[in-house]
């Protein structure tokens, strides 16, 4: 299908993904003073008492604002607020059709830390949560840092977390296939996804990364931003130096997050025995995945829908927040997101796993489902609930 001509059409045909509806019918003066004044006065002075009440009386505990500053959309690169909204009407849509979460999108026209920062917590008694989206890297690190210190709601930039844990996810099934402990793992794209699958991987100890970018393996003694330093003395522990080529020789896995076509046959064939290619790069990705698999890939999984093993965030944010929402969270901490990787990895049992079926459909029913029960329930061993 013509996707790119379909979307145009249909976009045109809807004007906007999104529809507000009133949950209530307004037929008389009964309904009128109950719904608005003089009777709203009535949950406004028990919020006025407590604001948690807010939680009670409005629609805020199932409320997410998905934000973007048009930086660093899909493949597209700083495209701009405006140019972003139909990516954030997407995801507001997907929030609602596979978790029954409400979302709004909102694109600020301003790339300046300090005003997102000020813009995007000044919101907080509206939402229940905040999706940042498509924010480039290395201001989404300390945008989302700052929010999260700021702000008693979660704040989850999804291009760092919703990708590190559908690719963890993916991982462990793919490292059971392959019989493989403590494996080394190359990631090719050091921006915020790239960042948060390695701090991830190290996290939950599914093996040592060896961390890239443009110029090759990240060298400690260079120039190094907020996202890099966090990292930087965990990677790399054999000191490999080079490019990308070097750093896949002996490896056993390979992650992009980076460029089409920067990975080659010959860089397959260096890599350790049942090497696994997740080429994720959209939409077209580091090495097309019949050439990974004539080269040698055991496993191969990308970012598109027309191959096997696809590594969609949709396997994750829905279910994140919607588990969040429910206990109301007051952020998303590290055990939610190893909840959300062990609840996606479990959906396709192991006598099921084959190297084309390492990780579930997004489409498939249920899947917010069962990630959002895992969630929650990180959330309230972990103790970061709302306390009533």
């Amino acid at each position: 299908m013509d996707y790119a001509r379909i979307a145009l059409e249909k976009h045109k045909e809807w004007k906007g993904k999104l529809d507000i509806q009133a949950k209530m019918e307004i037929k008389d003066k009964d309904d009128l003073s109950t719904c608005y004044t003089p009777g709203v006065a009535a949950p406004c002075l028990e919020i006025k008492k407590d604001p948690k009440n807010s939680y009670v009386y409005t629609g805020r505990q199932n409320l997410v604002a998905v934000i973007t500053d048009g930086s660093a959309v899909l493949g597209l690169g700083n495209i701009g607020p405006e140019a972003g909204m139909p990516v954030m009407e997407g995801k507001c849509a997907l929030f609602k059709a596979l978790a029954g979460v409400d979302a709004f999108p909102i694109c600020l026209n301003t790339q300046d830390t300090d005003e997102l920062v000020q813009i995007i917590s000044a919101l907080e008694p509206t939402f229940g949560g905040i999706n940042l989206e498509d924010i480039a890297a290395p201001r989404c690190f300390e945008v989302e840092k700052r929010l999260q210190e700021k702000m008693n709601i979660p704040v989850f930039h999804d291009d760092q977390h919703g990708t590190a844990i559908v690719v963890c996810a993916a991982l462990i099934n793919a490292l059971k296939l392959v019989k493989k402990e403590n494996p080394t793992i190359v990631i090719n794209g050091a921006g915020s996804a790239g960042c948060a699958i390695a701090n991830l991987i190290l996290k939950m100890k599914l093996g040592n990364v060896i961390l890239c970018d443009r110029d090759g393996i990240l060298d400690p003694n260079g120039e190094l931003n907020s996202g890099w330093k966090a990292l930087i003395d965990r990677v790399n522990l054999e000191h490999k130096k080079g490019d990308l080529k070097e750093a896949m020789k002996g490896a056993d896995v390979f992650i992009g997050v980076s460029a089409a076509h920067v990975v080659t046959k010959e860089m397959v064939q260096s890599m350790n025995e049942k090497p696994i290619i997740f080429p994720m790069a959209n939409p077209t990705p580091e090495i097309e995945p019949d050439l990974a698999l004539e080269a040698g890939a055991y496993i191969v999984g990308t970012g598109r829908s027309d191959h096997p093993n696809q590594i969609n965030n949709v396997l994750a944010f829905p279910g994140i927040f919607k588990g969040a929402l429910s206990v109301q969270a007051t952020c998303i901490n590290d055990k939610m997101k190893e909840a959300a990787v062990r609840a996606i990895a479990s959906l396709i049992p192991d006598d099921q796993l084959t190297p084309e079926n390492i990780i579930v459909s997004p489409l498939q029913e249920g899947v917010a489902d069962v990630v959002s029960k895992a969630v929650s329930q990180a959330a309230i061993e972990s103790g970061v609930i709302r306390k009533w």
